[in-house]
């Protein structure tokens, strides 16, 4: 039985045509998805920016916050550490749920006065604003 001519073109070539259209696929999504944004656990001052999406402890003395901070360093939700005495701002990794993680932290820094959420685009939405504030963006300030 001999093959037919057509066949031997058309399998060949639909099989091309499928690779090139995954690999176009991929590539689009690549270049759509976001870069990851960086991390830098140091801790910063928090004078000169403006956080839209955090979770910030406050503690009763500096030497509280102080002996915190450190535990950042290493924490692989925290993306930016800012500090103002005696709180610490915290900058998450994109994704993260901000409720749980301030639960968590709450948790874990039993001294801290208080542990708070900032969500700005939430509080927008739940104030139901006719001019509300410019979305959030990724990086968690504006």
């Amino acid at each position: 039985m001999t093959e037919k001519p057509l066949v031997r073109v058309v399998v060949p070539v639909f099989a091309l045509a499928l690779a090139a259209g995954v690999g176009l696929a991929f590539g689009v999504a690549a270049l759509k998805r976001p870069p990851d944004l960086p991390v830098d656990t140091n801790p910063a001052p928090l004078s000169g920016h403006t956080l839209c999406a955090a979770v910030v402890l406050v503690f009763p003395s500096d030497a509280e916050m102080r002996a915190a901070v450190p535990s950042f360093h290493d924490d692989p939700t925290a993306r930016r550490v800012f500090v103002d005495p005696p709180s610490i701002s915290l900058l998450a990794v994109p994704g993260t749920d901000l409720k749980a993680w301030a639960q968590e932290l709450h948790a874990r820094f039993r001294t801290a006065e208080r542990v708070t959420v900032i969500d700005a685009d939430a509080t927008a939405a739940q104030l139901k604003l006719t001019a509300p504030p410019p979305k959030c963006p990724r990086e968690g300030e504006y």
